[in-house]
């Protein structure tokens, strides 16, 4: 039976590859988005561009809102307490 079942799932092998690599590349995207790095960078641009002025105060603090909204979780719950 599992190689009848390999036969006929092989056409499908390609979605599947295409399925795993899409995952993969969401994964990385995802920590590159919550690096602590990135954050800071992102939230220092945000500072300096509201220093030269190109930014309003509304409009920098929507946009530092919007940086820290990626760190929740979705759902906007918070994690949970680690015990150290």
């Amino acid at each position: 039976m599992g190689l009848v079942s390999a036969i006929l799932s092989l056409p499908l092998a390609p979605v599947r590859g295409v399925i795993w690599l899409g995952e993969l590349i969401q994964d990385q995207v995802e920590r590159q988005l919550q690096d602590p790095a990135t954050v800071r960078r992102e939230l220092e641009e945000i500072d300096a561009a509201a220093a030269a002025g190109r930014l309003s105060e509304e409009e920098r603090k929507q946009a530092q809102q919007a940086v820290l909204d990626r760190l929740r979780p979705a759902g906007g719950t918070t994690a949970p307490n680690r015990k150290e």
